[in-house]
């Protein structure tokens, strides 16, 4: 089941800097001033840099790493 959150972690990632990416750059409505949109934006491409670091560490962890168990 780790297995299984590390991948849908991946994709969590991918929608946190698409998301961010999205609001600094490409999204256009009247009614949300810039400074708010690039805020957003930003908070959005962090949070997904931590998870990426976050998913990264994981992912070694669950994929690459012996268990004790196995021997």
């Amino acid at each position: 089941m780790q297995q299984v959150t590390a991948i849908f972690s991946v994709f969590m990632v991918l929608f946190y800097l698409g998301a961010g990416i999205y609001f600094v750059f490409y999204f256009n409505l009247s009614n949300l001033n810039k400074p708010v949109r690039v805020l957003l934006g930003s908070a959005f491409i962090f949070y997904g840099l931590y998870r990426a670091f976050r998913t990264y560490v994981k992912i070694v962890e669950v994929f690459f790493t012996k268990d004790e168990d196995d021997e």
